[in-house]
């Protein structure tokens, strides 16, 4: 009888300290996500900068060539792991399932805007620059809906 009544008392213990921690599992996420979305932001600017503005797009848009894919992913990879601070198999861990993820974001508010069209339309680099940033926040808006808020979206 005693064990069945010390139950109750446990059970809640637990559930205070899970809920505890999955707060804090979500705080480090979107911190995670936006250094994630930052490394790939830089990658993506220096890209621009030198005049690889078709070269951007089609990596957004998935038509880019497997070497030079590799190559912006290898670079977002290190970017990211220099963030992050982590090494060993934690690191590659954390970058590999957040850095997909932010990137699927990415595209998905890239297609929504018509980012990509915009970019080969012959813009100057100042212009394409303001677009990723204006796509920056569009995906941060994706990977994190409220940002911690609590508001919601009211349809009219």
């Amino acid at each position: 009888m005693k064990l069945i009544s010390a139950l109750p008392p446990l059970a809640r213990a637990v559930a205070q300290t899970t809920g505890l921690r999955a707060w804090q599992t979500g705080r480090l996420f979107r911190q995670t996500a936006r250094r994630a979305l930052d490394a790939v932001q830089d990658v993506l600017r220096a890209e621009v900068r030198k005049g690889n503005v078709a070269a951007v797009a089609a990596f957004l848009r998935g038509t880019a060539l497997p070497a030079a894919r590799k190559l912006l992913l290898e670079r977002m990879t290190t970017r990211l792991l220099l963030r992050l601070g982590l090494r060993g198999a934690l690191a590659g861990s954390v970058v590999g399932w957040v850095l997909p993820f932010v990137l699927e974001k990415l595209v998905q508010a890239g297609r929504q805007s018509g980012l990509f069209d915009k970019m080969l339309a012959h813009e100057s680099v100042a212009d394409t620059l303001t677009r990723l940033d204006e796509l920056r926040h569009t995906a941060w808006k994706l990977v994190v809906p409220d940002a911690g808020t609590g508001a919601e979206v009211v349809e009219e």
